[in-house]
C-alpha cells in the first residue's frame, strides 16, 4: 500500500496522475479511429507541427494551446493543399509538411528567450504540472470525449463505409476536417504529459492494442481507454519510484501491453497463429505472389 499512497502525499503527483489519465483517455478514444482509418501518420504529422506554435504563443505571452492549435490545424490544411493540387501522394505531403514545421520550431527555439525549455516542449514535464495546466488539460479533453462520443456513430461510418455515409447525406470532407481538428486539440491535451514527439506513441498504440484483441467497434473504444489509463498509472507511478522520465514510462509500459496483444491475443496473436498452423499444417491460404495459397495466417 505503500507503493500506492506515498506518492500521492505530494500535490505535483496528484496534478501529474490526473493529467497523464485525462490525456490517456482522450488520447485513446481518438486513437480507435486513427488506427481503423489508417491515418495514424496523420496522427505523427500534426504532433510534430505544433511545436513552432508552441514556441511562439510562449514568447508572446498566449497560451500554449492555442498556438499549438493554429499549427496543428495548419499543418493539415497545408497537407490537403499539397496533396490535392500536385501528383504527389498524401504521406509525401506529410513528410514535407511536419519536417518542415517541426525544423521552423527547433530554429524558433534556438533564438528563444532560456526560460523556453526545449526538453520539456519535446518530452513533456507531467511532474510540473501546475493547477492551471490541469484546468486546461481537463476543460480540452472533456470536450474532446463528448464530440467523440456523441458523433459516434457519423465517426464510424466515416471509418467503415464512405459511399454510404454519402447515400445517407453525409459530407466526408467536412466530418474528416471535424476529425482531425480533434486530432489537433487531442495533440494539445497531450502535449502537457509526453511532449510533441512521444504523444505520438498515445495516438496509436493503445488503438493497436485493441484492434488486436477485439473485432466490435465498441469493446475496443473501451479495451483502448483502459490500457491507456493502465499505462498512465503505470508510468507515473514507476517514474516516482525509480526516477525515471515518466513520459518514457508510460510509452513503455504501453509498448508492453501491445507486445502482450501481439503474443496473446486468442485471434490475432502470433501464439494462436502458430497453433492453428501446427493443427492444420496443409491449410492453404493465399499467397500474393503466386496467387495461390500457403499460410494459414490470412484466411
Amino acid at each position: 500500500m505503500e507503493f500506492l499512497t506515498d506518492p500521492l502525499q505530494f500535490g505535483f503527483m496528484q496534478n501529474a496522475l490526473v493529467v497523464a489519465i485525462v490525456a490517456s483517455v482522450v488520447c485513446s478514444l481518438l486513437s480507435c479511429w486513427l488506427v481503423l482509418m489508417g491515418w495514424s501518420l496523420m496522427g505523427e504529422a500534426v504532433a510534430h507541427s505544433i511545436l513552432p506554435g508552441v514556441v511562439l504563443a510562449s514568447l508572446f505571452g498566449a497560451p500554449l494551446a492555442v498556438g499549438a492549435f493554429i499549427f496543428g490545424m495548419g499543418a493539415v490544411l497545408l497537407i490537403g493543399g499539397i496533396s490535392t493540387s500536385t501528383t504527389l501522394k498524401r504521406d509525401t505531403a506529410i513528410g514535407i509538411v511536419f519536417t518542415t514545421l517541426f525544423a521552423l520550431g527547433i530554429v524558433l527555439i534556438s533564438r528563444a528567450p532560456s526560460e523556453t525549455h526545449l526538453q520539456h516542449i519535446l518530452f513533456g514535464n507531467v511532474l510540473g504540472t501546475s493547477t492551471a495546466d490541469l484546468l486546461q488539460v481537463s476543460g480540452l479533453g472533456a470536450l474532446i470525449v463528448i464530440v467523440l462520443l456523441t458523433l459516434r456513430r457519423n465517426f464510424v461510418l466515416l471509418a467503415f463505409d464512405r459511399l454510404h455515409a454519402v447515400s445517407l447525406g453525409m459530407s466526408p470532407g467536412r466530418w474528416s476536417i471535424l476529425l482531425l481538428m480533434l486530432l489537433a486539440l487531442t495533440a494539445v491535451t497531450a502535449l502537457q504529459t509526453l511532449g510533441v514527439i512521444l504523444v505520438v506513441a498515445m495516438l496509436v498504440i493503445p488503438g493497436a492494442t485493441a484492434a488486436m484483441l477485439t473485432r466490435t467497434f465498441g469493446p475496443m473504444l473501451w479495451i483502448s481507454c483502459s490500457s491507456a489509463v493502465l499505462s498512465a498509472i503505470t508510468g507515473v507511478y514507476l517514474s516516482y519510484w525509480w526516477d525515471l522520465s515518466t513520459s518514457g514510462c508510460i510509452v513503455l509500459a504501453q509498448s508492453a501491453q501491445f507486445g502482450l496483444a501481439y503474443l496473446l491475443a486468442p485471434r490475432k496473436g502470433l501464439i494462436s497463429t502458430w497453433r492453428r498452423a501446427s493443427a492444420h499444417p496443409n491449410r492453404l491460404v493465399p499467397n500474393t505472389a503466386a496467387g495461390q495459397s500457403s499460410s494459414p495466417a490470412a484466411t
